[in-house]
């Protein structure tokens, strides 16, 4: 294809944009109701995701040193725990420090005031980077010398798991059909637009223009409905994100929900909103004028 049939082409396919104005605000209106829907979806399973994520790190296991170990031997087990791959934190909890903890938690601190450090023992509070390896790890930490006890909560950790899984596959399902019907809605719209040039359509047909040379200014339409579209929702996202964000941590004084601020997603938010975009302009409208084709 020649550069100045290529030049002709894009500047029918800006011009389609703007002869049909209304067609046209109708299909990005359309197109930014489905992003902001899918958008908003997507960005509720990620804080969710990110909260399960912080609820499995606290789930600790408690690791228990020899009694006969001295604190300072006890200190050095540390090391050795730390060096499991699988660890993200051991943090050293002295007899004393235990002791002082536990009376702290009592509603009558003085039933306790006679018990001695040492009927406790020196521990660890481990964290895991990867909950779903726990048990493994733990194995690991039994094996070091000097280990004397490891409680584990594993159904928890499974339970976390569990919930994990289902909530992948779940937005994985609501996601692709969200996108299935973006993509039908954002076809039918450009199909009427483009049912008002079906008999520009017919005469180029018959004059001899190829299917590529008629498909690509509607191609140039939809790539342009698409991408404005996707950037109108990508900033009346960012608005209604702030705005809840703003709301729910006012509300939520006692800090049980966890909102990922939106400048810590907004490159891969933007660049999902421009792809999609992208995808449903351009297969919309392939699928819209494939019917006009056939002529």
């Amino acid at each position: 294809m020649k550069k100045n049939n290529i030049g002709y082409l894009l500047r029918e396919g800006i011009r389609g944009v703007f002869l049909h104005g209304f067609m046209s605000f109708a299909a990005v209106c359309v197109t930014v109701a489905c992003l902001i829907i899918m958008g908003t979806f997507s960005l509720i399973l990620y804080n969710l995701h990110i909260m399960i994520v912080n609820l499995e790190q606290e789930n600790e296991v408690l690791v228990y040193i020899d009694e006969t170990y001295t604190e300072s031997q006890a200190k050095s087990v540390g090391s050795q725990i730390n060096m499991i791959s699988n660890v993200l934190n051991a943090k050293f909890v002295s007899r004393d420090q235990a002791l002082q903890d536990f009376v702290s938690e009592q509603s009558n601190t003085q039933l306790f005031a006679g018990i001695e450090s040492d009927t406790l023992r020196d521990r660890y509070v481990v964290t895991m980077v990867d909950n779903s390896l726990m048990q493994q790890t733990v194995e690991k930490i039994k094996q070091i010398d000097g280990v004397a006890e490891v409680t584990a909560h594993y159904e928890i950790s499974s339970g976390f798991q569990t919930l994990q899984k289902i909530l992948n596959i779940a937005s994985s399902i609501i996601i692709i059909v969200l996108f299935v019907v973006s993509l039908l809605i954002i076809s039918n719209t450009v199909k009427l637009a483009m049912y008002d040039r079906r008999e520009e359509i017919g005469i180029m047909k018959m004059v001899g223009a190829t299917d590529s040379f008629i498909r690509l200014p509607f191609v140039v339409e939809g790539f342009i409905l698409g991408i404005l579209g996707a950037a109108v929702a990508f900033f009346l996202e960012w608005g209604l994100y702030d705005f809840l964000e703003q709301k729910i941590t006012t509300i939520d004084t006692l800090q049980l929900i966890t909102i990922v601020p939106f400048r810590e997603v907004i490159e891969l938010v933007a660049i999902a909103y421009a792809v999609t975009g992208f995808i449903i302009g351009v297969v919309g409208s392939l699928l819209s004028i494939r019917k006009f084709l056939k002529v």
